[in-house]
C-alpha cells in the first residue's frame, strides 16, 4: 500500500475557496497518474479532475471552470484549486493513483487511494 495524503479540507461559504493538496511523494513508481475524486455518503466515487494518461487534464463537468487541478512533479504532489464552490460541491475528496487513470476510471479499478479529506459548503 502506498501513502497518498490528502489536506486541505475543511468547511467554507457558498462562493468560498478551498485548496487541497496530496502528498504522493512515498510514491517512487513515476508511471502513475494521480488526480481527484469526491464521494457523498451513499453515492459512488466520482472523478473530478485527473492529470490523465493521454496527458491532459481532464474535469468533470459540474467543475470545469471551477476547480482547477496542478502539480509540482519535483514534490510528486498535486493540487486542486476549488473556486466558486456550491453546497454541491459537499463531499470527502480523495487523492488517486493508477497507471491508466482518467476522469471515468470506476472506483475499483483505481489502484491507489488516499484516506480522503472532506470538503463541507454551506449555504
Amino acid at each position: 500500500q502506498v501513502n497518498l495524503a490528502e489536506s486541505g479540507g475543511g468547511s467554507v461559504q457558498r462562493g468560498g475557496s478551498l485548496r487541497l493538496s496530496c502528498d504522493a511523494s512515498a510514491l517512487t513508481d513515476r508511471r502513475y497518474y494521480l488526480g481527484w475524486f469526491r464521494q457523498d455518503p451513499g453515492k459512488s466515487r466520482e472523478g473530478v479532475a485527473v492529470f490523465a494518461t493521454d496527458g491532459t487534464a481532464q474535469y468533470a463537468t459540474a467543475v470545469k471552470g471551477r476547480f482547477t487541478i496542478s502539480k509540482d512533479n519535483a514534490k510528486n504532489m498535486i493540487y486542486l484549486q476549488m473556486d466558486s464552490l456550491k453546497p454541491g460541491d459537499t463531499a470527502k475528496y480523495y487523492c488517486a493513483a493508477d497507471r491508466s487513470l482518467w476522469i471515468g476510471l470506476p472506483e475499483w479499478a483505481v489502484r491507489f487511494w488516499g484516506r480522503g479529506t472532506q470538503v463541507t459548503v454551506s449555504t
